[in-house]
């Protein structure tokens, strides 16, 4: 009878261990899991690739980093996505030029960031018309330097 209230008692702290790293697991596991998605929720906004376009003189020319002028254009629309972004000279300064989508309107917020001091220079609402109108001219204008760089010796 001894040993069978042993075998019981053992039994018992077995299964009673066996419980509490179960339970302990869900636990760890369930944090774990809601800390991933907190991060990378957060990460998402504030890691987005975005590849800026532009001359690598122009690049070497700017005192911001591209970063921090990613950051600027993302605070003028907190929660637009940059569609693009280059670096361009644009009526005698160097810019940084981002198109921004903003949710729930049409057309695009475009910010334009002083590669030189950081300030944004002009925050505008561009239509969907006004887009497409200044993507076809703006392709218009790298089909026109690329012929002149082929024709360059």
């Amino acid at each position: 009878m001894n040993a069978h209230l042993e075998d019981c008692m053992r039994t018992t702290r077995y299964l009673l261990f066996a419980s509490v790293v179960a339970v302990g697991s869900f636990a760890f596991a369930t944090t774990s899991s809601a800390q991933a998605m907190k991060h990378t929720t957060h990460a998402t906004k504030s890691t987005t690739t975005v590849h800026v376009k532009g001359d690598a003189k122009l690049k070497a020319e700017a005192k911001v980093s591209e970063a921090d002028a990613i950051a600027t254009a993302e605070k003028e629309v907190p929660d637009g996505k940059i569609q693009s972004a280059e670096i361009e000279r644009e009526g005698g300064k160097l810019i940084y030029s981002f198109d921004l989508k903003a949710p729930h309107k049409s057309g695009v917020e475009e910010v334009n960031v002083d590669a030189t001091t950081g300030t944004v220079v002009k925050k505008e609402h561009e239509s969907a018309k006004q887009e497409k109108a200044e993507m076809k001219k703006e392709a218009a204008e790298m089909k026109k330097e690329a012929k002149s760089k082929m024709t360059k010796p």
